[in-house]
């Protein structure tokens, strides 16, 4: 009996399509799995936050709104997550070098996002600077801690 290529094509198509929708539905879960994870933190994080701002600061006017700067980390950790799970499905050879140039970004666009504060338009910038790193680097710990998790996870898969 001989077997024609269209065949193998055919059976090399459908299994690949099968892996790749079971690669793709994986991915998925995780990175829901890492948003309602990141939500969570991100609200616990904000509101624990707020509270010692109108406790014991609230005389003090920001101009970088509080819930801006929770936005602008959660968005920069989730897209970061994202681009991590992605190199991690379709490659998985230089996902710490994506990691660095990734953190890179993140701070060279915290810079941009406190410009405003740098250029005089905060009469309290050090607080506001001082407001916006404590959440950073929080966001940055909690990014480190769960990518380390999802990469040993997947490293045992």
């Amino acid at each position: 009996m001989q077997l024609s290529v269209g065949w193998y094509f055919h059976v090399l198509c459908c299994s690949t399509s099968k892996f790749y929708k079971r690669k793709v539905i994986v991915m998925l879960k995780d990175i829901v799995n890492f948003a309602l994870k990141l939500l969570g933190f991100s609200l616990l994080l904000c509101g624990i936050h707020y509270y010692i701002y109108f406790n014991f600061y609230s005389e003090i006017d920001l101009y970088l709104p509080i819930w801006g700067i929770y936005v602008f980390n959660l968005v920069l950790v989730f897209i970061v997550f994202a681009i991590i799970n992605h190199k991690v499905a379709t490659d998985e050879s230089k996902v710490y070098n994506t990691f660095l140039v990734l953190t890179i970004v993140k701070m060279a666009l915290a810079i941009v996002f406190l410009l405003p504060l740098f250029v005089g338009k905060s009469e309290n910038s050090t607080t506001e600077v001082i407001n916006f790193f404590v959440a950073y680097f929080l966001f940055l710990g909690f990014e480190i801690k769960m990518l380390d998790k999802f990469l040993k996870g997947t490293q045992t898969k």
